[in-house]
């Protein structure tokens, strides 16, 4: 079986996000970059699903500019055998990815496609739904379990009420949640193997895959600043507060 990874380059978790000056975007000057956490996890369950011996090739795929080679490298790092880097300059949304991510399904013909639920910059939590929806394909969204027998997929899914239980007929995409495991950190020796790894790089615009933007970014600001909290030593003040400073009650 095999499992096609879809990862992204994000700016790292623990970075603090820099607004630019005039407020049209995020200021990306200098800053570390990193594999989208939830992506991790994805890689990660595709390669349990090869040391299981459920899987027999993991490939990752990635759309972005010509350093998003650094987040392939990790997945290879990680365990993947090899890459596919759809390189391009612009800007491009979860439906432009979702095409592309189609047009390497259609070429690679993978069982299953893992990705993360979501990325952490614009949070949009689509890719995997379009992809699904444009291949006509079963989806699991939240996975906080997976279990492959055959050819069918039991998910359990984190939803608002608890957990749900799928089971899917592959070929399948599924998207992962923060619990479905740990990620494991890329050894020295794996790192230097992973150079030596083929990453095949195709460029977007000879793809002939529309990835016009649909949405116009107005602009970008940070949050408000929230007021520092205070004690209080009682009850009755606490009441007094909410009733005459906060107005709440």
């Amino acid at each position: 079986m095999k499992v096609l990874v879809a990862v992204k380059r994000v700016i790292d978790y623990n970075v603090k996000v820099r607004v630019k000056p005039d407020n049209s975007d995020v200021d990306l000057t200098n800053v570390k970059m990193a594999m989208n956490p939830f992506c991790e996890i994805a890689v990660e369950e595709a390669v349990q699903l090869k040391e299981r011996g459920i899987a027999s090739e993991v490939v990752a795929v990635t759309v972005g500019p010509k350093a998003a080679q650094e987040q392939l490298r990790t997945a290879l790092a990680l365990g993947a055998d090899r890459a596919i880097h759809l390189e391009t300059d612009e800007v491009v949304e979860s439906l432009g990815v979702a095409k592309l991510l189609k047009k390497v399904v259609e070429d690679e013909q993978p069982n299953l496609v893992l990705m993360g639920k979501q990325s952490i910059d614009t949070d949009n939590n689509q890719t995997g739904q379009m992809l699904s929806a444009l291949m006509g394909w079963a989806q699991a969204t939240f996975a906080s379990k997976v279990a492959i027998e055959g050819d069918t997929a039991t998910v359990e899914r984190e939803i608002d009420g608890g957990l749900q239980t799928l089971s899917l007929n592959l070929p399948a995409v599924i998207t992962t949640d923060l619990r479905l495991n740990e990620p494991r950190y890329a050894k020295l020796p794996d790192i230097m193997k992973a150079k030596k790894k083929p990453v095949d790089t195709r460029a977007v615009a000879d793809l002939g895959v529309d990835i016009a933007p649909r949405v116009e970014l107005v602009r970008v600001e940070l949050p408000t600043e929230r007021q520092e909290g205070v004690r209080v030593g009682s009850v009755d003040e606490l009441v007094d507060k909410l009733k005459n400073e906060a107005k709440v009650i």
